[in-house]
């Protein structure tokens, strides 16, 4: 298995291509990694910011070529397009680039997949995408049931059981199958990938107070409580459903190793509070590993050489290390 991290370009018309330049000065070769995206476009990038690339042909290159410049495998656009006005024509070879380096990880050319962030809307309109964001395409494109998103900060992991979803759908699609699939899910990841061989796991309601005995809500009693007995008689560490509002401060998340919320913000608000910068979204239950930053295109601020580097770096010292716990060698 190849030691280099596999990073996809993102929306070109975002800020992935700068973001990883500037990771690629700020590591100063502590972690490999190779771009995958268009060699043309990051030459015009790397020339605006005064960096240096090297292109290569397979990911086996990107070693040698770390000292010198970042390492980028091309992979053509259609257009080049301007900062922060996303092409339709792009879309489809933004969706062959993510496919790429999942194939690239999942074969063992990449130690791990880290995904800059992409435009869902955009790709919808320009390439028929099909996916609520890269979490649902990637668990398609390695034939798992379910993957599920975890952000990871020093101070708090965060898992949602329901992601991309208008709020007023959360109770509905809130099942104990799911449920229980998310919960076995993160306890193995954590077992598996970041080495926790008993991981404590705290579950929030879904309603204000946990449902308070019923008078804010029945899904706590109905379908929370429920699954949480089943797996804690299974053997799992997991207290639960919580008051969302109490499970945050600095004593509640000392009692845990993650907290798995119900729905989206409810598990980003707090984890986005405590660490923008450093938190990296991983998705679990894939047969490889797959990190990105907890950020989004920028399309306000791409092309004007503002963009900072710190979550991408966060994600790609993530994605090695997980990778390397993966292969055996950490």
């Amino acid at each position: 298995m190849s030691g280099s991290v596999a990073l996809t370009l993102g929306d070109p018309a975002g800020i992935g291509g700068e973001i990883a330049l500037k990771a690629w000065a700020t590591l100063a070769g502590e972690i490999p990694f190779f771009l995958i995206g268009d060699a043309g476009q990051m030459a015009d990038l790397a020339g605006g910011l005064g960096l240096p690339l090297r292109r290569i042909a397979a990911p086996a290159e990107a070693a040698a070529a770390l000292p010198h410049g970042l390492p980028v495998l091309h992979h053509p656009l259609p257009r080049r397009g301007a900062p922060g006005r996303p092409e339709p024509e792009n879309a489809a070879a933004v969706v062959e680039i993510i496919a790429r380096g999942a194939a690239l990880a999942r074969g063992g050319a990449a130690l791990a997949l880290c995904t800059n962030p992409i435009n869902k809307k955009a790709l919808k309109e320009g390439a028929g995408f099909a996916f609520p964001g890269h979490t649902e395409f990637l668990a398609a494109l390695a034939g798992a049931p379910l993957a599920v998103m975890m952000l990871a900060a020093p101070a708090l992991r965060v898992v949602p059981v329901t992601i991309h979803i208008p709020l007023r759908d959360v109770p509905d699609a809130l099942g104990p199958d799911l449920l229980a699939a998310t919960l076995r899910i993160t306890h193995e990841a954590l077992r598996r990938d970041f080495g926790l061989p008993a991981p404590r796991i705290a579950v929030a309601g879904l309603n204000p107070h946990a449902g308070e005995g019923g008078a804010m809500g029945e899904e706590e009693a109905r379908v929370i409580a429920p699954v949480l007995d089943r797996l804690r008689g299974d053997g799992l560490r997991i207290t639960g459903p919580h008051s969302a509002d109490t499970l945050f401060h600095a004593a509640a998340r000392a009692g845990y190793d993650v907290a798995v919320c119900m729905y989206h913000d409810q598990a980003l608000i707090p984890l986005k509070t405590l660490d923008f910068d450093g938190g990296v979204n991983v998705t679990l239950g894939l047969d490889f590993v797959r990190t990105s930053p907890d950020h989004g295109t920028a399309y306000d601020i791409a092309g004007q050489g503002r963009a900072s580097p710190s979550s991408l770096i966060a994600a790609l010292r993530m994605a090695r290390d997980l990778g390397l716990r993966r292969a055996g060698r950490r």
